[in-house]
């Protein structure tokens, strides 16, 4: 078991958040963050019950933030603030994403800022290290006043409330912690407000798929590579020589890949290479596509990680200068862009693919049509490049950015949102739909090679072509493809992408 220590102001990278949030991580927090929390926490209990209105500590919320509430009832105003804001609707995130939303909240919590008391910060710690994950569900955030409603049910459980999956079955919060030992929680001055305020659903949504989106970025170099190799591409179209007249680094950065994953193959000398060099764009232009992509993938990691290290919440407290300051933390705009613009990426990584699929079923450069040899009663690939058709379509569709919209809440005090939810959960479909396009395109290519007796393919290709052809069989009549579709994903998801000169993205905090 790995044991991750939070501490007061440290930072995280995309791979730490990873490893810290998988199923089998300690968390435990340092004595200074331990320190940091309880210091504010008792400030905060002192400040409930003093002269001055302090937000949703003894007010009410929202439009209601000058009512205040009558004394003695400031913890009692903590409870009923979680219960009435659990409006979640739709099916329960995944595992994954809760797990990230649990460690996301304690990141938010370790400088001591939010008020929020030990007891709470311990047992989300608690729930993470034995398995308890708090059901949640997906839809119901305008992703701007904190992610309310998915908050809400990640922190039922720790009242003895909601429903928790544990030892692999949903079974009723109550019932799970007093199997643990575990007393519900009462709430101090600020617990409610702190666990619900704040963008760590709709930021670890993007978190988890962006771990996604960063192998699948690399992954779409090998299968660029595989297919610009069974299409007798030239080579002098990813040459270091040529990149290095670009500003753009990730240009660089794909053809290097592409040079690795393509060293020692004869593709450019076979006799079906083209002599003017000038291949179609999907394949001449893979660096400069698949660098734009991640370009814009990288701005959007840093983006993301920023978000983690912000203490997204309202208000923050700051006992050594005896104040409490009012804000908008709250507020997702930086996630629901970064969202937006990863759909936009991804969307391109899978068009391209899908269009170099469409190439090698053309006909062209001495292959056969649709990659059969005994066409008319057998169709070969021909509808693969159908379904690919479909997913990217559905990519374009829901490129539509979910950030430009507002819908006003809570009386026009919560008058601009972000619509972070809608964001996160659409680039969650793209995802999945460019890993399924990526294999349509890994399964066509390697049915080229096969019908490409003169081809000898680089050696990283060639041994990965070996092993994927005892998973899936050479297509010799037609037969169910949609089994091939999924074996090639789950193929795709266990190689490793990286070469000799490919690493993961840089910058991203990724390493």
């Amino acid at each position: 078991m790995t044991t991750f220590v939070i501490e007061p102001d440290d930072r995280w990278t995309l791979a730490g958040l990873l490893a810290a949030s998988a199923p089998g991580a300690e968390i435990r927090l340092s004595e200074p963050t331990r320190r940091a929390i309880t210091r504010t926490s008792d400030w905060v209990e002192t400040l409930s019950a003093g002269p001055d209105l302090v937000y949703g500590v003894n007010t009410g919320f929202g439009a209601l933030a000058d009512v205040r509430v009558r004394a003695g009832e400031e913890h009692e105003l903590q409870l009923r603030h979680v219960l009435s804001h659990a409006c979640g609707v739709g099916g329960p995130s995944p595992q994954a994403v809760v797990r990230m939303m649990m460690l996301v909240k304690l990141l938010t919590f370790r400088s001591g800022q939010t008020g929020v008391s030990l007891a709470v910060a311990e047992r989300l710690a608690d729930l993470l290290n034995h398995g308890v994950h708090p059901v949640v569900p997906e839809r119901g955030t305008v992703g701007a006043s904190g992610d309310l409603a998915p908050l809400s049910h990640l922190s039922l459980p720790m009242l003895g409330r909601g429903r928790v999956e544990y030892e692999g079955r949903v079974q009723d919060a109550a019932e799970v912690l007093r199997r643990l030992g575990w007393p519900p929680l009462r709430l101090t001055a600020k617990d409610g407000l702190a666990l619900t305020n704040g963008t760590q659903y709709i930021t670890s949504v993007a978190l988890v798929e962006l771990g996604r989106i960063v192998r699948l970025a690399e992954t779409a170099d090998l299968v660029a590579a595989m297919s610009l190799q069974a299409f007798s591409c030239a080579e002098r179209f990813f040459d270091e020589r040529y990149h290095r007249r670009s500003g753009n680094r990730w240009r660089g950065t794909v053809a290097g890949a592409l040079r690795e994953h393509t060293r020692g193959g004869n593709h450019a000398r076979l006799p079906s290479a083209v002599p003017s060099m000038q291949d179609p764009y999907s394949f001449r232009c893979i660096p400069q596509v698949h660098g734009a992509a991640r370009e814009h993938i990288d701005h959007a990691c840093t983006s993301v990680l920023n978000e983690v290290d912000t203490v997204a919440d309202n208000p923050l407290f700051f006992p050594d200068d005896e104040i409490a300051l009012f804000g908008g933390n709250l507020h997702g705009e930086s996630v629901a862009l970064s969202a937006d613009l990863l759909a936009m990426a991804v969307t391109e990584l899978g068009s391209i693919s899908e269009r170099r699929t469409y190439q090698l079923l053309s006909g062209r450069r001495g292959l056969p049509d649709f990659l059969t040899t005994d066409p008319g009663v057998n169709s070969g690939l021909m509808i693969v490049q159908y379904t690919s058709a479909a997913l990217v379509n559905e990519m374009k569709t829901l490129c539509h950015p979910a950030s430009v919209d507002t819908i006003p809440t809570c009386q026009l005090q919560e008058d601009h949102v972000s619509m972070g939810g809608t964001a996160v959960l659409k680039l969650r479909q793209i995802v999945d739909d460019f890993e399924t396009v990526l294999a349509v395109e890994w399964l066509t290519a390697c049915q080229a090679v096969d019908l490409r007796p003169d081809l000898t393919l680089s050696g990283h290709c060639r041994a990965l072509h070996g092993t994927y052809r005892g998973l899936v069989a050479r297509l010799d009549e037609d037969r169910v493809l949609s089994d091939d579709i999924e074996r090639t994903v789950e193929f795709l998801r266990g190689v490793d992408v990286r070469s000799g000169e490919e690493r993961a993205l840089v910058g991203q905090g990724v390493g």
